[in-house]
């Protein structure tokens, strides 16, 4: 009944996903987070190589030399750097490059590393888990030097002051954030926050 490990493992990734989310203030990202899993085309791959102990991507990229179910994710979910990577508009010789990613994806991808690396670790998990694995992980080239800056803060943030201290500051880092957007919008439609000149 691989399946309904794997249903029962997506499942409790997307809660504690979302849990996280919400301690950041991402309530709809924490709710529609990884919806995609469900999908026959992911759903079915990650039932087949399930493990239990790492993604089943990892199993289906060892058999086959690539993943079906990481091809359809990543281009679907705007929390994962993958889906940010596009052709280099310096170099103009084929390159692709990490772009830019909007503040409030790089907070979602902070809570998807934190949530994978317990249900993963288990009861080895410990504060320093997300930013271990992202040490050594393989994609850190691929990312803009804003995404990896504002994402090893977290991590290390998270690592060195625990939980409740990196998602109050992430809580504030999105306040602030979705203030600047908004601020942003109004001045495309002419209107100035600020001030009255006396």
């Amino acid at each position: 009944m691989k399946w309904l490990e794997h249903l029962k493992t997506i499942n409790h990734h997307k809660l504690e996903v979302g849990k996280n989310c919400f301690r950041c203030g991402l309530y709809y990202q924490g709710i529609m987070h990884d919806l995609s899993k469900y999908s026959w085309t992911e759903f079915s791959v990650g039932a087949k190589y399930f493990q239990g102990n790492r993604s089943p991507n990892e199993a289906e990229r060892e058999e086959k030399g690539y993943t079906s179910s990481w091809l359809h994710h990543k281009g679907r979910n705007k929390h994962h750097l993958e889906y940010w990577i596009d052709y280099d508009l310096k170099k103009r010789d084929g390159s692709m490059v990490g772009m830019k990613m909007p503040d409030n994806y790089i907070v979602e991808m902070f809570c998807d590393r934190v949530a994978a690396s317990k249900i993963y670790r288990k009861e080895e998990y410990t504060d320093r888990s997300a930013l271990d694995y992202y040490m050594n992980g393989k994609s850190k080239g691929a990312m803009h030097p804003y995404t990896r800056r504002q994402l090893e803060k977290l991590l290390t943030m998270l690592a060195e002051k625990g939980e409740d201290e990196t998602f109050a500051y992430a809580r504030l880092y999105m306040k602030a954030y979705r203030r600047h957007k908004l601020i942003k919008k109004l001045e495309k439609k002419g209107i100035r926050i600020g001030r009255k000149k006396h």
